[in-house]
């Protein structure tokens, strides 16, 4: 039995790598690729949720 694999947000391709996702105020979005998270990310920035850490290593 074969397990589908879930679409990208971005472009709808299968998602093949499990490292591109981003978290944003209506939950983990997944992408095929860091050319459809990087779009993303630029397109809808101001949905995006930080981790803090993340957050706190870019105001050192």
């Amino acid at each position: 039995m074969s397990e589908e694999k879930p679409s990208c947000d971005l472009c709808s391709l299968p998602v093949e790598i499990p490292d591109f996702e981003l978290k944003t105020k209506d939950g983990v979005k997944r992408f095929c690729c860091e050319g459809c998270l990087g779009i993303y990310r630029m397109l809808h920035e101001d949905e995006i949720v930080e981790d803090p850490q993340t957050a706190e290593e870019k105001t050192k």
